[in-house]
This record gives C-alpha cells, sequence and structure tokens, in this order.
C-alpha cells in the first residue's frame, strides 16, 4: 500500500451556519488539499465530525469528494464503531467505486480486552472489499489497541494493511515498527508526533492541520520520510505552535478556525461541538498569517 505512505488529511465536514454541509466549500476543500500536494484523503473520520452525521449526509459526503477528487489520489473512508455487526453489514453493503482502503477506529465505550479487539477486526476484515487501516486512539475510545495485538491482526489478515497509531507512547511504536511484517505500515495519528515516528521507521501521517496547511505540512513529511531531518525539523517547528493551538478546544473547532481564517471553509461545527473562543481565535490568526 505504498498510495498510503506520506501525508494523508483526515478531512473536516464544511457546515453552513444552520447545521446544513456545504458541499460549496467541500469541493474547495477538496481541491485545496490536493493543490496543496497531499498524498490522499481520508472522509468520514472523527475529524469529519462523522459521528453527527445521517447515513444518507454521509453517502453525500463521500459522493461529493470522490467526484471531485476525480482519481487524482487515493481516497480512505472511515467505517468504524462500537458494535461489530453493524459495522460488518456497513462493509457488505458498501459501494467501493472511488475508495482505496478504509480506516476503522477500535470500538468506543464498550472497553473490550485485546482479545475482544482482535475478534473485532477478525469479523472486520472477513466482511471488507477494502483494505483496513486499523485506528488506536485511546484518547478517544478508552482502550488501547496493544503493540501484541496489532502485530497479532498484521501477521493474520492479509487485507489488515496499516495502523494509523494515536496512542501517544512511541515505545509502542516502535515495538510494532521493529516486528511488523514488511510491507505492514505504522502511520501517525498526531501531527506533532509524525516526525519523531518517521525518523523510526513510521511511514507518514494522518494530518488535521494539513486541512489547513497541506503544503507546509506534507513537504515537512516527505522531507523526513527523505532522510533530510535539518528540512524537517525547520518545518516541524513552523507549525508546532499552530497544532497545539489546533486542539486547545477540540477537535475539530481549531482547524476550523484556521479553516475559516484562509478563506477555505466556515468554522460552523455541529452540537455537542462548539466553536473556539475569542481569544483562540485571535491567537490561531495570528500564528496562521505568519505561517
Amino acid at each position: 500500500m505504498k498510495e498510503l505512505i506520506g501525508t494523508g488529511v483526515a478531512m473536516v465536514t464544511p457546515f453552513n451556519s444552520d447545521g446544513s454541509i456545504n458541499f460549496e466549500h467541500l469541493e474547495k476543500l477538496t481541491n485545496h488539499l490536493i493543490d496543496g500536494g497531499v498524498e490522499y484523503l481520508v472522509v468520514m473520520g472523527t475529524t469529519g465530525e462523522s459521528v453527527t452525521l445521517s447515513k444518507l449526509e454521509k453517502e453525500e459526503v463521500l459522493d461529493c469528494v470522490v467526484g471531485v477528487n476525480d482519481g487524482r489520489v487515493p481516497v480512505i473512508l472511515g467505517i468504524g464503531g462500537n458494535n461489530t455487526a453493524e459495522v460488518c453489514a456497513q462493509l457488505n453493503n458498501l459501494d467501493k467505486t472511488g475508495l482505496t482502503a478504509i480506516l476503522s477506529v477500535s470500538p468506543a465505550y464498550n472497553k473490550p480486552t485485546q482479545e475482544g479487539i482482535y475478534q473485532h477486526y477478525a469479523a472486520i476484515s472477513y466482511c471488507s472489499p477494502l483494505p483496513i487501516i486499523l485506528y488506536n486512539v485511546p484518547g478517544r475510545t478508552s482502550s488501547n489497541i496493544s503493540a501484541e495485538t496489532t502485530l497479532r491482526l498484521a501477521r493474520d489478515f492479509d487485507n489488515i494493511v496499516a495502523i494509523k497509531e494515536a496512542s501517544g507512547s512511541l515505545d509502542q511504536c516502535m515495538r510494532i515498527i521493529k516486528n511488523k511484517p514488511e510491507g505492514f505500515l505504522v502511520i501517525s495519528g498526531d501531527d506533532n508526533f509524525s516526525l519523531p515516528l518517521i525518523a523510526s521507521g513510521g511511514d507518514g501521517v494522518i494530518s488535521v492541520v494539513a486541512n489547513a496547511l497541506p503544503q507546509q505540512y506534507s513537504d515537512l513529511i516527505r522531507a523526513g520520510l527523505a532522510g533530510d531531518f535539518e528540512t524537517a525539523r525547520s518545518l516541524q517547528y513552523r507549525v508546532f505552535d499552530i497544532v497545539n493551538l489546533l486542539f486547545e478546544e477540540g477537535n475539530p473547532a481549531g482547524v476550523k478556525c484556521a479553516l475559516r481564517e484562509l478563506g477555505v471553509c466556515e468554522e460552523n461545527v455541529r452540537l455537542p461541538l462548539v466553536q473556539v473562543s475569542e481569544k483562540l481565535r485571535n491567537e490561531l490568526s495570528e500564528l496562521i498569517r505568519s505561517v
């Protein structure tokens, strides 16, 4: 899955002030990212506020992005949940036209054991018509996919091809990288964690900040993957403070504020999320202009 090496973007879903989807801005965002040089797009992840969208809205967002993309870069679809049977039903009925892979987050709230996580992904592997990227984000799911479980899944299922790792543990990521089967990718799920992960043998990032700064951030990742760490470090510290601010009052409120500053889309979010405070908005505006 060499097309997943580099910078993927966890796309936001632009909304109008009444909460409806703004498809004009979604088209604009899609072109903004592709023109900015990112390697692939990720639709309906956490950053896309997928948990607040209806089934029809998810289909409409995907159709819009796939249509605007027109085969220019790979498109990854987020399909996950804490009901294994429901996730499998979605995969059984999936129209894979225009898609390269799926990103599937570990079950949230249930807090399954490692064996439960393994069996969940085993079922998904059986149902999926596309390659699968595991997604480990304990801060949201309240359970960690251990390195041992990741490696077990990578070895046992040929269509489990990568993991988006957002555990925040470099030790855990390095255990996976050291022992993974050939071709299995380890992708950062945290923008400020990406360069250390690449230096350890990782394969890139699924980024939030690249929604706003696709060229700057994808250049950073490409420099790191090429072993040009002097350039990569310079670029990393240019965006370092921005990344921290983006998450200060939650994701995707922060990055939508940055996108508004850049004229890409409005910063509207759906409840229970709210827009960032005026203080943070001013700080982000100043930093974005400097970059």
